[in-house]
């Protein structure tokens, strides 16, 4: 069963049931698209089968509703951070499209449009992308996340700009090839999930799509993995089963019992201080507790330039938070904001704009809001990593 390259991206892959013919894009790609619609066009396949998931599709044709958006239940419910890497990554792509004068995903709506308008059956075939983000921090160890973390915020606050041709360049094999490696040694958790496991993921919904002469439009970098697998499932050596990489993974016990193990830490610290020294020198530790998670917090909250109220409660609440494993100051702090300083509906039209910019995140009071959480909880667990250590050595001072 040998694949025939009709050029370099599109490949005809011979199954025994069915021909599937892929189409391997650049996200952010005037080409890909109008070769998405040709392809359809000259195929009339029996079925298209899109790399996007349906919620990420409804988002980007309608450009979702933030209105219905309540910054505090993204708080309470612990999605601030989620929704802050959604918004970071939309950002990402969007300045990349306008780079280019094609706005991101373009040829995966133009995949549906022709279907549309051939009367095409097609499905949304990518794994949701919740479920993604969430198994790739599952899956990071501490540095992962810190790595992660750093990834993205470059990624938001880059001025690089990509030209037409290096983009182009992005379908080649090569290049590829060169980003998969270099992704796999920096992030290879990531790299598991972002590639590896959504590679299986879509190989298999197009496995199963119906119909015997198929079409998959995907991003270049998926088609090598999909490729494998398909043939994999052809021969019955593949598994169709995707419960395993459906879900997100339990925690660890050690992640756990990681938000109760601080303040066990610290009742030990403090016991053995007044142990060495009497409650004078409890008291004095538990003051350096304060300060030094105190002012790390507000200084993340200050740096987000969070109203000088939040600021103060960010100082006084972060040493208490950190001993509390059921809360975090940066949801105290982000709702304490978004309280001062509620969205207003200018906020959530001018959004799709503001993510763009430093300055934009800035003056959105909704994304505001979601960089004191972030900016004040990084600030509270740099006090907790450099406060610990430093107590520690002050006992039987």
């Amino acid at each position: 069963m040998n694949d025939i390259n009709v050029s370099d991206t599109v490949t005809r892959v011979r199954l025994r049931n069915k021909e599937v013919i892929l189409i391997g894009t650049a996200h952010v790609s005037s080409e890909s698209a109008d070769e998405v619609e040709r392809v359809i066009r000259e195929e009339q396949p029996d079925h298209v089968c899109v790399e996007i998931d349906e919620g990420r599709f409804a988002a980007m044709k309608k450009k979702q509703s933030w209105e219905s958006m309540n910054i505090g239940q993204v708080m309470k419910q612990g999605k601030a951070f989620l929704l802050l890497v959604n918004l970071v990554l939309t950002s990402f792509q969007r300045r990349m499209g306008m780079d280019l004068g094609i706005a991101p995903g373009e040829e995966m709506k133009r995949a549906v449009s022709v279907c549309e308008d051939e009367g095409v059956a097609f499905s949304f075939a990518d794994r949701e992308i919740q479920t993604t983000l969430r198994r790739a921090w599952a899956k990071s160890g501490f540095w992962g996340k810190n790595k992660l973390i750093a990834a993205l915020l470059s990624s938001a606050f880059t001025n690089e700009k990509l030209s037409e041709e290096e983009i182009e360049r992005l379908k080649e094999k090569s290049a590829l090839e060169d980003m998969m490696q270099e992704l796999s040694a920096y992030l290879p958790s990531v790299k598991q999930v972002l590639i590896d496991e959504r590679d299986r993921y879509l190989a298999t919904r197009i496995f199963q799509a119906p119909g015997e002469r198929n079409v998959a439009v995907i991003g270049a970098g998926h088609g090598p993995g999909i490729i494998r697998i398909l043939h994999e499932l052809d021969e019955d050596s593949g598994n169709t089963d995707l419960s395993d990489i459906s879900s997100v993974p339990p925690r660890s016990r050690f992640s756990r019992l990681l938000p109760w193990l601080v303040p066990v830490v610290m009742l030990v610290i403090v016991g053995l201080g007044f142990r060495s020294a009497g409650w004078q020198n409890a008291l004095s530790m538990l003051w350096i507790w304060v300060l030094v998670n105190g002012s790390l917090s507000a200084l993340g909250a200050i740096i987000a330039l969070a109203h000088p109220l939040t600021v103060i409660l960010s100082f006084l609440a972060a040493p208490i938070t950190s001993l509390n494993p059921t809360i975090g100051v940066g949801i105290v702090a982000g709702l304490i904001e978004g309280y001062l300083r509620k969205p207003r509906v200018k906020d959530f039209e001018s959004l799709h704009d503001d993510i763009l910019s430093i300055r934009g995140f800035y003056r959105n009071r909704f994304t505001h809001a979601l960089l004191v959480f972030f900016l004040s909880s990084v600030g509270s667990a740099i006090g907790t990593f450099i406060g610990i250590p430093y107590l520690t050595s002050l006992i039987g001072g």
